[in-house]
C-alpha cells in the first residue's frame, strides 16, 4: 500500500490547498486558516502554499516547486469542490504517502458554499482507477477530535481499503424484466464530460455489451441551435407548465428563463427525432457561458416525465437512472452525496435544482431559483419528501463493473442547501458509509428513487451478470 508515513512531527508534509473561485472564496479562506492551524498543532514540518490554489496553473506551479523539496508525504487540502485533474497530477508527481483532507460545511439552507465532499469523492475515484493508495479525512478543523484524527491521517492509519463485492441475487421479477428492457434503448450523450471527471467516462462497446444500450454522441452546439430555433408555441407551453407548479418565476431574469425553457423544447425535439430513452448532458459551463440559460429545470421536467437526464455527460449515470426508474415504476433523481455527519448519523443528497417535482416535500411550495454559482435560471428548489428510498449506481470504480445498491430513509428535515436536496439516514451508519464510499472509490453520482427496490435491483444485477457492492 505504498511506503509507510513517518510519525507526525518528524516528516515533511507537502500541502496543496485546492479550491475553485466559483465557490465562496472568503469562507474557503477561513476554512483553510483553521486547517493550517490544526496542522501546525501536530508538530509536522509543513511545506507548500498557505493560500488557495484556485486554478490549474497555480496548482501545477505548486506541484513543481514541491517536488524539489522532496517531502515525506503529500496532503491535499480539499477546501472546496474541484475536479480530480490536479489531484491526479499530484499523485503522479509524488511516490510517497498521499492523503486528502476535505472539510464539511453547515447545513443552513443556503447555497452549497464549498461542496468539498464532492471534490473528495471525485479525487478518490480517480485515485482508485489509478490504483494509487491514499488516505482520507472528512472533518471540521474545529472538531473536538481533529488533533487525534489528523495524527492518524498523517501516520498512515486512514488508508482507503477496497470494499468486497458479493454475487448478485434477487427474487423480485421486476429486476430481471427491467434489465432485459434496457436492450435496444438509446442514450443521447450531448457534449463530452468535463476534464477531471473520470467518474463520467464510458466505453461505448462496453456499455453495449453490458446492457444492450446504444449511446449516440451529439455536440452541444446541436442542442443550442435547437433551442434558439425553438417554436414559440412550444416554448410557451413549457412556460405554462412551469407556471402551474413553481412559485417565484417572475423574480428571475426573464430572458434567461426563456432560454432555459427553449432547452426543454430542444431536448424534446431531439428525443422525438432520435428515440432517446435518456440523456447524458454536459450541463456546464457552456450552457451558462456560451448559451446563457440553465438546463437544470428542463432536466427536472424530463425526469418527471420518465426521461432521465444525467449531468456532466455521465452516461453510466443515465443508465443507472433508467434502470432504477424501470424497477421502481417512478422517476429517478441522479444526485450527488455532498455531506456525511457521523454525529447525526445522516447524509445530504443534493443536485443543483433538478429533482423531479413528485419528490418535493408536500408541505413546501416548489420555487423557481437560479444556479448558485452561475446565477442563471431555471432551477427547482425544494426539500425532498420523507420516505423510504433506494440508491443505485452501475459503477466502474477501481476498474470493475458492479451494481452499487443501498437504501435509507429520507428524513423530514429543513432544506439543507438551496436547489433540491434531502437529509438521508442511510441503512449503513454514516461513519461506515464514508469508509465504504472512499474504499470503493465510487463515482459521485447516485440514482435515487422512492421505495425499497433492493431485491429487484439484485435480480437486475444478476441478469446483467455483474456483482453487487452494498452501499
Amino acid at each position: 500500500m505504498g511506503s509507510k508515513a513517518k510519525a507526525p512531527g518528524k516528516g515533511k508534509i507537502a500541502i496543496l490547498p485546492f479550491a475553485r473561485p466559483t465557490f465562496d472564496v472568503p469562507f474557503a479562506e477561513e476554512r483553510l486558516a483553521a486547517m493550517l492551524a490544526a496542522l501546525e498543532r501536530t508538530g509536522a514540518e509543513l511545506t507548500g502554499p498557505r493560500s488557495l490554489l484556485l486554478d490549474a496553473g497555480a496548482a501545477r506551479a505548486a506541484i513543481a516547486e514541491l517536488r524539489t523539496s522532496k517531502p515525506d508525504q503529500v496532503l491535499v487540502l480539499q477546501v472546496t469542490f474541484t475536479d480530480a485533474g490536479m489531484v491526479a497530477e499530484a499523485a503522479q508527481a509524488f511516490s510517497g504517502p498521499f492523503s486528502i483532507w476535505a472539510v464539511p460545511e453547515p447545513r443552513l439552507g443556503g447555497r452549497l458554499r464549498l461542496n468539498a465532499f464532492c471534490g473528495l469523492n471525485l479525487a478518490a475515484h480517480a485515485l482508485g482507477l489509478a490504483q494509487r493508495p491514499f488516505g482520507y479525512l472528512y472533518a471540521d478543523p474545529h472538531a473536538t477530535e481533529i488533533d487525534r484524527d489528523l495524527a492518524g491521517l498523517l501516520a498512515g492509519e486512514r488508508i482507503a481499503r477496497p470494499v468486497p463485492v458479493r454475487p448478485a441475487t434477487g427474487g423480485d421479477p421486476r429486476g430481471r424484466q427491467a434489465a432485459l428492457s434496457l436492450r435496444g434503448t438509446r442514450i443521447g450523450r450531448i457534449g463530452k464530460h468535463p476534464d477531471g471527471f473520470d467518474t463520467c467516462a464510458y466505453d461505448e462497446a462496453k456499455i453495449a455489451a453490458l446492457a444492450g444500450v446504444h449511446v449516440e454522441a451529439l455536440e452541444l452546439e446541436r442542442l443550442f441551435a435547437g433551442a434558439v430555433a425553438a417554436d414559440r408555441n412550444a416554448v410557451e407551453s413549457v412556460a405554462a407548465q412551469a407556471e402551474t407548479v413553481l412559485e417565484g418565476l417572475e423574480a428571475v431574469d426573464q430572458d434567461q428563463l426563456d432560454r432555459s425553457y427553449r432547452l426543454k423544447v430542444a431536448l424534446d425535439g431531439l428525443r422525438a427525432e432520435n428515440g432517446y430513452d435518456a440523456f447524458a448532458i454536459r450541463c456546464w459551463p457552456e450552457t451558462f457561458t456560451e448559451y446563457g440559460g440553465a438546463v437544470c429545470g428542463p432536466v427536472a421536467m424530463l425526469g418527471e416525465a420518465r426521461v432521465p437526464c444525467a449531468c456532466e455527460a455521465d452516461v453510466y449515470g443515465a443508465l443507472s437512472s433508467l434502470l432504477l426508474q424501470r424497477v421502481a415504476g417512478a422517476p429517478a433523481f441522479l444526485t450527488d452525496l455532498v455531506d456525511l455527519d457521523a454525529a447525526d448519523n445522516s447524509g445530504v443528497v443534493w443536485h443543483c435544482g433538478q429533482a423531479p417535482l413528485s419528490m418535493a416535500d408536500p408541505e413546501f411550495a416548489p420555487q423557481a431559483t437560479i444556479h448558485t454559482n452561475r446565477r442563471m435560471p431555471l432551477l427547482y428548489q425544494f426539500p425532498l419528501k420523507p420516505g423510504r428510498i433506494t440508491f443505485l449506481r452501475i459503477s466502474q470504480a477501481r476498474g470493475r463493473t458492479v451494481a452499487v445498491i443501498g437504501g435509507g430513509e429520507m428524513l423530514k428535515r429543513p432544506m439543507a442547501f438551496t436547489g433540491t436536496s434531502g437529509v438521508v439516514r442511510f441503512d449503513t451508519p454514516a461513519a461506515e458509509l464514508l469508509d465504504r464510499v472512499m474504499g470503493a472509490a465510487l463515482e459521485h453520482h447516485l440514482a435515487l428513487a422512492y421505495g425499497d427496490h433492493r431485491d429487484a435491483l439484485g435480480a437486475a444485477a444478476e441478469t446483467l451478470g455483474i456483482p453487487v457492492l452494498d452501499l
